[in-house]
């Protein structure tokens, strides 16, 4: 994609309101920010086979975090990663490199995770397809 294409998605994607984050090598985090006063949120998207969709909640130590993920096709699976993490582009798509909470690493497979966090900061959430595109629904929620 050349770079005025993207600068045009960027343009477009402010426009409508949607904040989005690039990382190194142009890629995408999309932070997930909750309403005033509310203490979940929910994302809609959809990802192509062998891609990710990137998101990132910020949270305190002894939160409770809980992460969901559906898809009408049950295809959709996500991984999450501890502060620290980040996006790295390799030939073959876009990794995270840092450490993968337990229940939630690649190869999981997990459409449900809750647990208490350990750590202040960044935590990295990658959606994902098994099979095929994958239209899908995450709701995050802080406790």
């Amino acid at each position: 994609m050349s770079r005025s294409a993207v600068a045009g998605a960027f343009l477009l994607l402010a426009w409508l309101g949607v904040s989005l984050v690039a990382q190194g090598d142009g890629i995408v985090v999309e932070p997930i920010r909750f309403a005033r006063g509310a203490w979940q949120a929910t994302i809609s998207g959809a990802v192509i086979r062998g891609e990710r969709s990137l998101y990132s909640v910020d949270a305190k130590a002894g939160q409770r975090l809980t992460v969901n993920v559906s898809a009408v096709e049950n295809n959709a699976v996500f991984q999450l990663y501890a502060p620290g993490a980040h996006p790295e582009q390799r030939d073959y798509g876009v990794a995270v490199v840092g450490k993968a909470l337990v229940g939630a690493a690649e190869g999981d497979d997990a459409t449900k995770w809750t647990g208490v966090l350990q750590q202040n900061g960044a935590y990295f959430v990658a959606v994902g397809p098994l099979r095929g595109n994958a239209t899908y629904s995450l709701t995050v929620a802080i406790h």
